[in-house]
């Protein structure tokens, strides 16, 4: 049997779009059915195992449980995916890890200050010119401030969460990974570019099951 390879699965490694439409007709039970069969034989012909940490597992299930998933599916899940809380304590991160951290986070805080200004700025001066010509205040509350907001969320997630860890499971997947010596599976861009920065081996949920399919390929 081949020497053991690790993978640590996100979530987005079952959810991304492109999956659906290669793998499930665009529709996500099917998708992860297939991934589920192909993990498993993965796991008995070639000794390759596939890892979530539980609090990582629980949003895939919680996810899974909005789509009405079948419990076969389900427990194919539950039984080719293992399990793992990673050892928070004695894992080892290089400080330089954090200190970059720390920089991107107060230079999003920063930005998503930045964008808070202007958006004030452009929702009270439109206010006050449409005030001037004498348009209702219900109307302008409406429209433009229904509008600043939403474009404010949009730009504010935007800055602060785009290509960043912004959640405890994103955090466990890289920390499992390390523990383990594992490559890190995700269609996350914050993801990918910490488990790249930890040193650690990264596959896109896209080209994992093509991974996966071109080791079975060479079975014997």
């Amino acid at each position: 049997m081949p020497a053991k390879q690790r993978f640590v699965l996100d979530t987005t490694a079952f959810t991304d779009n492109q999956l659906r439409e290669e793998y499930g007709e665009g529709k996500l039970v099917k998708t992860v059915d297939v991934l589920a069969d192909l993990i498993a034989e993965s796991r008995i012909k070639l000794n390759i195992s596939c890892h979530m940490p539980p609090i990582t597992y629980k949003e895939f299930i919680d996810y899974m449980g909005r789509y009405e998933c079948p419990e076969s599916i389900l427990v194919k899940s539950e039984t080719w995916i293992v399990k793992k809380t990673p050892n928070r304590y004695d894992t080892k991160i290089p400080s330089e890890i954090f200190y970059e951290y720390v920089q991107d986070i107060r230079e999003r805080m920063n930005k998503g200050m930045r964008i808070s200004e202007n958006a004030i700025w452009e929702a009270a001066v439109e206010s006050m010119v449409r005030l001037s010509r004498g348009e209702a205040k219900a109307e302008i509350e409406m429209e433009i401030i229904g509008n600043a907001i939403k474009d404010f969320r949009k730009r504010y997630r935007a800055a602060l969460r785009k290509g960043t860890l912004d959640s405890a499971p994103d955090l466990d997947v890289l920390l499992l990974a390390k523990e383990l010596g594992a490559g890190v599976v995700a269609a996350d861009e914050g993801i990918r570019v910490w488990a790249e920065r930890l040193g650690l081996r990264f596959l896109s949920a896209k080209s994992f099951p093509k991974m996966l399919k071109e080791y079975l390929k060479y079975y014997e």
